[in-house]
């Protein structure tokens, strides 16, 4: 028995040993774990800073280009139109009256598409007419144009979110409708807007000629500017087309259940 003893002790400090191992082993993992998700969190912070600074910028630009439409090129155009009524119609040959008469509603025509162009691109208008207001005016415009068969459907009962998530969603919503004008080719434009009690979905469906997602080709500018935003507001976004079969993209913007309550109040 004493001379067991010896083995004894060796096994008992070979286990301790092994178990030192392990447990520092398991602390190493650990430490490791934690430095990539630090280091993980850091890049995100890093890339949402850069997005945010990014769309900050785009803002800051559309504001100057609003600016600037209102205030010069509009205030051009209103002296020329001004102009043009002040020549006298009397004097002319009839065909230049009605000449003279369609070039002053073409002016005026201008001059208005003009303002609704500085309205939307200014974000103080979406700040005022809130996510909704600003969606049917800009739907109302694209109804007017006569381009397209439109269908507005807005479902459940209104809530809003901070003026900046407002902002970024209609900004997703200008960015799909631009595309479809540009590249879709399409005769319909349908967009569904859901307040859900979970979540808020934008819907917007055309009829036009389509894509297909994989191609790497295809993702250009505007579907870069659409999952940025996105991504930029924790809100998940589906693209669904096929070539000759139109596109379908959806926003979904979790909300909790308390801040439903909350926006309800």
């Amino acid at each position: 028995m004493p001379d067991a003893m010896p083995i004894i002790l060796v096994s008992f400090l070979l286990l301790v040993v092994a178990i030192g191992i392990i447990m520092l082993v398991l602390l190493y993992q650990k430490k490791q774990l934690q430095y990539i998700n630090e280091k993980e969190q850091l890049k995100a912070s890093f890339e949402k800073e850069i997005l945010e600074s990014k769309l900050e910028m785009q803002e800051q630009t559309m504001k100057n280009i609003s600016q600037e439409v209102h205030d010069n090129i509009g205030q051009v155009l209103s002296l020329v139109r001004l102009n043009i009524n002040a020549l006298d119609c009397n004097e002319s040959k009839p065909v230049m009256q009605e000449k003279i008469k369609d070039l002053s509603r073409l002016t005026g025509k201008v001059i208005q598409d003009l303002r609704d162009l500085s309205k939307s691109l200014h974000s103080d208008t979406i700040t005022e007419k809130g996510l909704i207001g600003a969606i049917e005016y800009e739907f109302d415009l694209l109804k007017k144009s006569g381009a397209f068969a439109t269908s507005l459907i807005i479902e459940g009962e209104p809530y809003t979110f901070p003026d900046q998530k407002e902002l970024i969603l209609f900004r997703i919503f200008q960015e799909v409708i631009n595309n479809i004008i540009k590249h879709a080719q399409a005769s319909l434009i349908q967009v569904r807007v859901c307040f859900c009690i979970d979540k808020f979905m934008l819907e917007i469906n055309d009829d036009g000629q389509g894509f297909d997602v994989n191609n790497t080709t295809n993702n250009g500018l505007g579907l870069k500017n659409i999952r940025n935003r996105s991504q930029l507001i924790g809100a998940l976004h589906n693209i669904d087309s096929q070539p000759g079969k139109g596109t379908m993209i959806k926003i979904e913007l979790p909300v909790s259940y308390t801040n439903f309550n909350q926006a309800m109040v």
